[in-house]
């Protein structure tokens, strides 16, 4: 489901404008891509930082009313202030609903505490957190799970060992790439170690021979 953002144009463009514009608790923002011109809006600010509580906004579809219509687009980038950190300029790239975007989601590890390798003393390696996808807007996940409840020691979580959900493809380079991986020896490799050689006993030493 799209989020809906209105906005209004800015008529003016450059750091003035843009403080100007901040000053009347709007947030400076822009739309490009699709081979169009770039659109410089204004935003509510207490509007859209109040969306920035909702997770996983950079794999959401918004929908951006504007005066002349509405635009989809996906939110691509959010500059804060270094001090303040509050949000100064938005980018917002326009999407095609019925062209396949890519995206970064996140991972999340799920049965971490039952996990078979871990209860045998494995050492987690959770490696890459982020995953690429692609696949239309509508399809695309917030998050990709990773269950651990059967992941032994020694073993690998690939790129194309994650569930994905139907339409959604791995992005370019994903699918060797080694996610989470279980590191250390297996109990009984341990107990099997060979067991370091016995000081030799003192040779013993003949008694003189009695006259």
């Amino acid at each position: 489901m799209a989020i809906t953002l209105k906005a209004e144009f800015r008529n003016v463009a450059g750091k003035g404008a843009a403080r100007s514009v901040r000053k009347n608790q709007n947030i400076p923002a822009v739309i490009y891509g699709d081979k169009k011109e770039p659109v410089a809006i204004c935003l509510n600010a207490r509007d859209f930082e109040m969306l920035l509580k909702q997770p996983s906004l950079r794999t959401k579809l918004f929908q951006i009313e504007t005066p002349k219509g509405n635009e989809d687009a996906m939110l691509m980038d959010i500059q804060y202030h270094p001090v303040s950190d509050k949000v100064i300029h938005v980018d917002f790239k326009r999407i095609d609903v019925k062209s396949p975007v890519s995206v970064s989601v996140p991972l999340e590890l799920a049965n971490v505490d039952t996990s078979r390798g871990l209860k045998l003393g494995g050492v987690l390696n959770f490696a890459v957190r982020k995953v690429a996808l692609r696949g239309l807007v509508h399809d695309m996940p917030e998050k990709i799970v990773v269950d651990l409840a059967n992941l032994n020691i020694g073993e690998v979580i690939h790129g194309t060992d994650l569930v994905l959900p139907k339409g959604i493809e791995l992005g370019l380079h994903q699918a060797e790439l080694a996610f989470v991986t279980i590191g250390g020896k297996m109990p009984d490799e341990a107990d099997n170690k060979p067991a370091a050689a016995a000081p030799a006993a003192p040779a013993k030493v003949a008694a003189p021979a009695k006259k």
